[in-house]
This record gives C-alpha cells, sequence and structure tokens, in this order.
C-alpha cells in the first residue's frame, strides 16, 4: 500500500481528478485486514561484522573515533580500492556521491540479509573427552547466515530445533539492523516479526519433514504473533502450546498480576508427537482421573454431554448386585422410555443399581447392556461401593483392556466380585505424556538456570538462562527414541541445550549432537564502558566479554570437563532423572568455530579450502578426524574423503571401498562428466560435487 500512495501523489501532479477517484476506490481496502497475520517484510536487516577482513567491493560502515559513545555514521558505503592502509570509499548516491579516504581499521563490514554471502568456518579449539563419539559444535556467528551455511550441511536431516529467541520486551534485549529495538519503536513487533520470520523460513529447510520438532519458547509479549506466524510458516504441521511454570516466586509487576511462566509452541512435522515417558509426582495429578499410567477404572455412568437417559434410551438398563454386597448377580435388559425405574422389582436376595446423576436425575451407562455384561465376565466391571440404586460402578475401557492385552500389566487373580486384580508398576515404568500445564520444581529458572551457571562459570552471570532440566524434560519427549538424534538451537545464549543433549546421552548412552550458534554481542552496559576505554569490537579486549566467548564456550568446557574457568571442580550435584557430581563431567566431544565470509572466487578457484573443510566435516557427522588440508591429491577421514587430483581417483575409490563408515565423498572437479564417473564408481556413499554444490546452496539461500 506504502507504494501505491507513492505513485498517487505522483499522479496528482499529472491528473489530480483521476488521482483522486483513484484514491477513493483505495482508502476503504486499505482500511481491511486480511485474515492472517500482517506486518512489514520489506523492512532491512543488516549486521556489522567486527573483525572481518575489508576487501575491494565490501560494503561498509565508517566506525566513530575509538573513545567515542557516539552512534556514528549509519550510511553504507562502498570500498573502491585498498592501499597503504587507507581505503578510499564512496556512497552510491548518483550526483550526490560522496568520496572519503578512510584508514581500514576505522571500517566495518556491513552484510545485508539480501546479500549472498558465501560462509565457511574458522576453527576455535576443542574438548574431546568422548573417543571416537561425535562431537557437539558451537559455532560464533550471526544466526541468520549460520542457517544459511546449515542448509548446505543439513538440509532436512535436523529432528528437534529448540530455541528461546529475544522475547521483544522492549527492555534493549535484542537488535534489527544493527540496533537496539527499544520499547517506545512503533515498528518493534513488525520489527520482531520480520527477524523471526526469515530464521523460522531456514529453519524449516533443516528440520525433517517427514518426523521433527520445533520448540520455540515465549512469554506474553509475543505468543499471540508468534502463533500465527508459526501457523502461517509451517501450514502443514500440528501445533501445540504449553504453559510452564518458570518462577514460582513471580516477577513482580506494577498494577499487574506477577508473572511466573512462559509459553512453549511445539510445532511437531511428520510423525512426530510427544512420547509417552516415565514422570514423576511432580507431572501427575492424583485429583480425578489419574495420569500415573497405572490401570484406570472409570465410571461406567457418562458425567459428560449427552448423559441423560433420554439422550440415549437404550444405555438405561438395571445392574443387580446381590444384597448387602458390592457382587454382581445379573446385569437387566434397558428400560422402554414410558416405563419407570420404580417400577423394576429385583429377584429376591439383590438390589438394584440404575444411573443415577448427583442432581438425581436419571442418566445412563457408557456401555450397552451386551458390552457390560462382555466386560463383567472378563472381570473388568465392578461395584465400587453399596450405596443403593446410585451405587458406582466401575470399568475397564478398551485401552485400559489393552494395558492387559499387551503385557503391560498382568493379571494376578480375582477379588470376590470378579474383578481382575492386576499388577503395579514402579515409578520408573509408568509412561505417560504430560498436560498442557507444566508445574514443575526442576524447571525453576532461578534455581537451576542462573544458580546452577554460577556454579559452573564462577562469577559470571547470563540474564535469564533456562532451567538445565527443563530443557532438558522438554527435548526427551521428542529425542527419547532417537539415540542418535541431531538437535539444533540457534540462539543458544548461555549453552543450555547443548548441556541438556549431553545429560540424555549419559543417561541412555545415547549419541545425539547438538549444534549451537550463538553470536558474541556484548551486553548494551558493557559496550559503553568498553568504548569510553577506546576499544571497538573485533579488538580481543572488546571479544572476551562477548556471550559466545565469555559464556557459551566456557559453560560447555565446563560442562564437560567437570572444572570451572579457573580450574576448579565444580560444586555440587545433578538432580532429579540422573543425579551425579557436576565435577564428573561428560564423556563428550565438542568443537568450537566461528563463522567467516569467503570470496566466491576464491571459494571457485580452490584458495579457501580451509575455510570450507569445517563444514565437509559438518556434513559428513562432525565424527573423528577432520581433513584440514589435502596433499597427495585426496584424504579419507573416519566418515567422509575427499578427492582433488582426479588422475588419482582410482586409489581413492578403493580406499574408500576398504574404509567402514564413510559416509560421503567429496569430489573437487568443474568437469561433470568425471564426477559422474567417480559417483558411479562408489554406489551406496554420497557424493557432492565441490565446489559447485556449494555455490548453488548459497545462491539459492540469498533469496530469502
Amino acid at each position: 500500500m506504502s507504494r501505491l500512495s507513492d505513485l498517487l501523489r505522483t499522479l496528482e501532479q499529472l491528473d489530480p481528478k483521476l488521482a483522486k477517484d483513484l484514491g477513493d476506490e483505495i482508502r476503504p481496502l486499505q482500511k481491511r485486514l486480511p485474515f492472517g497475520l500482517n506486518f512489514e517484510r520489506h523492512a532491512p536487516e543488516a549486521v556489522e561484522l567486527a573483525g572481518h577482513r575489508i576487501r575491494k567491493t565490501n560494503k561498509v560502515r565508517v566506525l566513530p573515533p575509538r573513545g567515542s559513545a557516539e552512534r556514528g555514521d549509519q550510511r553504507l558505503w562502498h570500498v573502491d580500492s585498498i592501499s597503504g592502509g587507507l581505503a578510499e570509499v564512496s556512497t552510491p548516491n548518483g550526483e550526490d556521491r560522496e568520496t572519503l579516504s578512510v584508514p581500514v581499521e576505522d571500517l566495518v563490514l556491513v552484510a545485508e540479509f539480501r546479500d549472498r554471502i558465501y560462509p565457511g568456518l574458522r576453527p576455535d579449539g576443542s574438548v574431546e573427552r568422548g573417543g571416537d563419539k561425535l562431537f557437539h559444535t558451537v559455532i560464533n556467528g550471526e544466526n541468520f547466515h549460520v542457517l544459511e551455511l546449515l542448509t548446505f550441511t543439513h538440509e532436512h536431516s535436523v529432528d528437534a530445533i529448540y530455541i528461546d529467541p529475544p522475547y521483544n520486551t522492549g527492555s534493549r534485549d535484542w537488535k534489527y539492523n544493527n540496533d537496539y529495538v527499544e520499547g517506545d519503536d512503533l515498528y518493534r513487533h513488525s520489527k520482531w516479526l520480520a527477524f523471526m520470520e526469515r530464521r523460522l523460513k531456514l529453519a524449516k529447510r533443516l528440520l525433517k519433514p517427514e518426523d521433527s520438532v520445533l520448540i520455540v519458547t515465549i512469554d506474553e509479549k509475543e505468543y499471540l504473533r508468534l502463533g500465527l506466524l508459526l501457523e502461517q510458516t509451517f501450514p502443514e504441521a500440528q501445533i501445540q502450546m504449553v504453559s510452564s511454570l518458570i518462577n514460582p516466586a513471580a516477577v513482580a509487576r506494577s498494577g499487574q498480576f506477577g508473572r511466573s511462566d512462559e509459553y512453549l509452541f511445539f510445532v511437531m512435522l511428520g510423525e512426530a508427537k510427544p512420547q509417552r515417558l516415565p514422570l514423576g509426582g511432580d507431572w501427575v495429578t492424583t485429583k480425578g482421573r489419574t495420569h500415573k499410567g497405572e490401570i484406570r477404572w472409570d465410571l461406567l455412568r457418562r458425567s459428560a454431554e449427552n448423559a441423560a437417559r433420554s439422550d440415549r434410551p437404550g444405555m438405561f438398563y438395571p445392574i443387580y448386585v446381590e444384597a448387602g454386597t458390592t457382587k454382581i448377580a445379573s446385569i437387566g435388559d434397558p428400560l422402554p422410555r414410558d416405563v419407570e425405574r420404580s417400577g423394576v422389582v429385583p429377584p429376591e436376595g439383590q438390589e438394584v443399581i440404575w444411573p443415577i446423576r448427583r442432581d438425581a436425575s436419571e442418566g445412563r451407562w457408557r456401555l450397552g447392556p451386551a458390552a457390560a455384561r462382555e466386560a463383567w465376565k472378563s472381570g473388568y466391571l465392578r461395584v465400587g461401593s453399596n450405596k443403593g440404586e446410585n451405587s458406582p460402578v466401575y470399568y475397564l475401557a478398551r485401552g485400559e483392556q489393552k494395558k492387559i492385552t499387551d503385557g503391560t500389566y498382568e493379571v494376578l487373580g480375582r477379588t470376590e466380585d470378579g474383578a481382575v486384580i492386576t499388577s503395579q508398576l514402579d515409578a520408573s515404568e509408568r509412561n505417560v505424556v504430560p498436560p498442557t500445564q507444566w508445574r514443575n520444581s526442576s524447571h525453576d529458572s532461578t534455581q537451576y538456570g542462573s544458580r546452577l551457571l554460577a556454579q559452573l562459570l564462577t562469577g559470571r552471570k547470563f540474564p535469564f538462562p533456562k532451567s538445565l532440566y527443563a530443557v532438558e524434560d522438554t527435548l526427551r519427549f521428542f529425542v527419547s527414541d532417537k539415540p542418535d538424534a541431531v538437535v539444533l538451537d540457534f540462539f543458544s545464549g548461555s549453552g543450555t541445550t547443548a548441556h541438556a543433549v549431553m545429560r540424555l546421552n549419559k543417561k541412555d548412552g545415547g549419541t545425539r549432537q547438538c549444534i549451537s550458534v550463538t553470536n558474541n554481542e556484548v551486553s548494551a552496559d558493557e559496550q559503553t564502558k568498553l568504548r569510553k576505554q577506546g576499544l571497538r569490537a573485533g579488538d580481543p579486549e572488546w571479544e572476551q566479554w562477548g556471550i559466545c566467548d565469555y559464556i557459551t564456550k566456557p559453560r560447555i568446557r565446563a560442562a564437560l570437563t567437570g572444572l570451572t574457568p579457573s580450574g576448579e571442580p565444580i560444586k555440587g550435584d545433578y538432580k532429579f532423572v540422573d543425579e551425579f557430581p557436576m565435577s564428573d563431567g561428560f564423556d563428550e566431544n565438542a568443537a568450537f568455530f566461528t563463522l567467516s565470509y569467503e570470496s566466491p572466487w576464491m571459494v571457485e578457484a580452490d584458495k579457501a579450502f580451509a575455510a570450507i573443510a569445517p563444514m565437509l566435516w559438518l556434513r559428513a557427522g562432525a565424527v573423528g578426524e577432520r581433513i584440514d588440508s589435502i596433499e597427495g591429491g585426496w584424504a579419507v577421514a573416519d566418515s567422509y574423503g575427499i578427492l582433488k587430483d582426479l588422475d588419482l581417483a582410482s586409489d581413492f575409490v578403493a580406499e574408500l571401498q576398504r574404509r567402514e563408515g564413510i559416509r560421503i565423498a567429496y569430489v573437487v572437479t568443474d568437469d561433470d562428466g568425471r564426477y559422474q564417473q567417480v559417483a558411479s564408481a562408489i554406489p551406496g556413499i554420497e557424493t557432492v560435487r565441490l565446489y559447485e554444490d556449494y555455490l548453488r546452496n548459497c545462491e539459492s539461500t540469498g533469496d530469502i
């Protein structure tokens, strides 16, 4: 509509009458709100990439002088040339084109999200305690660009995504287009939706369409908009929302109710559904219908809608019991509509029970007389207590009967009344799916988020970390039956999701992998202090305080090794599902990387292999040795191989055939015919043509 308004203003100068007539027709359309979620998708998004090399043709911003706390020039400049530490830059403004000569160190690289990027990874170390197990990975970078990278390495191969995105509270908790979004920004919600939609579209490309889940946590600020956005982005999914108590003490809010919970959206694709799990007392209720997973005797009298005798006359019949007992003697036939129950005389020595409701009106049974007789014969029908004509009668529904026939419960005998006596399950054997309100003490974000993090990283703080056990529990519903699941968190913050996946693996011996993505953003308050000290983003003294370097990587190192960053054993024990000392650590591996931005020409000329190499390892499963350089024309590692010299193809193929566990073969060539020859020689192994497949993938993601 904004474009139409601009055209109308232009038309007014040429034909005012026509412009007025068109305006009269358009205005009613502007007032109509189409069904669905509407927001400004055209709003630009860009990110400053501090510390990245400045090259000719780059887009850059000119930084303010060191020591200045000013926002600086937000215009985008084009690098025309670089010589002797100076860059000639210009603004593409036609006749008003400006030029500057600026020290290269005063420029910062800028990437707009509509630009195509060619990502790479720079290794930043590892922790290896898991032998030949797979590696968890942590990637420091703008998450939108990392998601673009992952479409090359993990398209349609992720089992679960868990994200805790910025809640858009208006308290400078996230940036859009390099600026903090303030509470008084009129486009705050629109920016947040555009920010989320771009990332969710990429996330959708990573999830397995046949069976996977996206889990998003949110509070009341954006849950309504997020729900609509998820429905529009994943129309084929089953979506459900859960309310979870995360702060029993509640956060006091002036003039409002105290906030104590948050919401979780579960976007279930394909066959994905929450698994039945052994759950403790916090998850279940003992009032009314139990959710403990035990054999459940339901009331035979219907108590919901259509529960009156007049609704189903065929379900109104007498049940006779021996006088003074609860032993069923027989089951009668339905009473005709015009016959009063008071006229029914039970056989001598027996009493009659009717489905009488609490308000003394006539109800009906859930089973017809034939089905009730069959249930009685099988021991699946019993009288609870003798209270006259409205005595409670119970039965086992088909689902409960199946627990007996499939062997979950054993029939140990029968009561004097003839009802079955079944075995009981230990608490660890009771598998249930919980309701949509979670009130678990282990999900307290203060106790098991902030304070637990303080145990791992003594003296370091991170705002609002999730409870470790809340994330662990949430994931368990969808990956408990997937011991080799791939889990992604592209708002990983303090690294709770990776920590939770390690716990899941230790509990059942799984080999699940977690990919954690975060940036190295420094908090708003810390930025002001650092700028006054003459520091800038990209300086080592600045970067050491960033989220990834100061919190995420140290937390994962600490969790793995059982040692704090200062080398002291972590105090305290893990609790709940699996209790053991935190100082034990985990027998797992983790590798750390930083996102880099490569030149497509350098990639195509095979001069950026070092940056592409970690991506090839990731795509092959992030297991075992990584091929960082190639000598001799080809190389083969634990799960993949790379062929650069096609004249040595026969040796390469022979080595692949000799090895076990090879997943992928990468072939570096511009010759499609020779590539096909190699591919046909190794059936059963995925082949990827470099760098054609990589470049083509980068070009396809640039359109999102």
